[in-house]
């Protein structure tokens, strides 16, 4: 990767990669783009762009002479429950129009996929790599959907398509973007600011989780990894640990002993994290390009606090 083009710049992942693509490959080599401007200044260069514009996203990676397309624009799994159509239109319309561009321009294409492409009939207990996938939920079928046409631009175009399956990301820059994964973020700021937080998953529901630094470096290391050891290639199993809500809450405590978590469920987020496995296998991952990730539960909870502490000047 030289020069790099993302889209969805400004979400949850998208903020973040951008640092640090910027940081490995220059300031000047990464193009950052979104629907919207961002509320501050940002260090390189950045373009509006609305992902089911194809026209302008050919022109504006045309123009930057990019030879990498990551594209992160998506609405996630809460909110593209509330406008199904809206999310199809968004998800699907923007990955079509980001496999295009790069096939017309012979581009290296990243995106990412998720848990919530499994289902309530997926194994739930370290899913593998291949294994049944039905998911219940507009943004698991999107999903799904987009695995399937990555595998069919790589195989029918020889398009260099990768990407990986994250589970939740829990991140001390970006705030929660709508997932059903993001109490595990505001649990963070909830423990700082007031001692408590009252959790919409209810007690006992594991979920798969990974710290955002891994995730950075995970994307990093699969665009980077050698082709020739590439079996899967696309949405690759990726997790650092999974816990359930109790479990977060105990390693928050051992740093404010006097922090409470309480409980009111949200039937829709948790039928969500019901569909979704309680562990997933990244063997496949380890095997094919080296994945490892740094952080587990309490090493990512001491960071996260210590972080955000300074965040929020605490």
């Amino acid at each position: 990767m030289k020069k790099i083009m993302v889209t969805g710049a400004l979400g949850q992942i998208g903020s973040e990669l951008i640092t640090k693509l910027r940081s490995e490959y220059g300031t000047d080599n990464v193009l950052a783009t979104d629907i919207r401007r961002p509320n501050g200044a940002i260090d390189g260069p950045f373009e509006i762009l609305d992902v089911t514009d194809a026209q302008k996203m050919n022109d504006l990676a045309k123009e930057f002479g990019a030879d990498t397309l990551m594209h992160m624009a998506a609405l996630l799994s809460a909110k593209a429950e509330e406008s199904p159509l809206f999310a199809w239109n968004l998800n699907m319309g923007g990955l079509m129009n980001s496999l295009e561009v790069s096939r017309e321009l012979g581009l290296q294409f990243f995106t990412p996929s998720s848990i919530g492409a499994f289902g309530p009939s997926t194994p739930k207990l370290n899913t593998p790599q291949d294994t049944l996938q039905r998911p219940t939920t507009m943004y698991g079928v999107n999903k799904v959907s987009g695995e399937l046409l990555c595998d069919y631009y790589f195989e029918r175009f020889g398009l260099d398509t990768r990407g990986v399956r994250f589970p939740g990301l829990i991140s001390n820059v970006a705030q929660p973007g709508g997932g059903t994964t993001d109490y595990a973020v505001d649990i963070y700021y909830k423990a700082i600011e007031e001692g408590k937080y009252t959790s919409y998953i209810a007690e006992g529901t594991y979920m798969d989780m990974m710290y955002m630094p891994d995730a950075l470096q995970a994307i990093v290391n699969l665009m980077e990894a050698d082709p020739a050891k590439l079996i899967h290639r696309n949405a690759f199993n990726v997790t650092a640990m999974s816990f359930e809500p109790s479990q977060i809450a105990a390693s928050i405590k051992k740093h404010i002993p006097q922090f409470e978590i309480a409980y009111d469920v949200d039937p829709v987020r948790q039928a969500i994290a019901d569909s979704w496995p309680d562990s997933i296998d990244p063997s496949a991952a380890i095997a094919e390009w080296g994945f490892k990730a740094q952080y587990d539960l309490n090493k990512m909870t001491a960071d996260m606090l210590l972080k955000l502490k300074q965040k929020l000047a605490i």
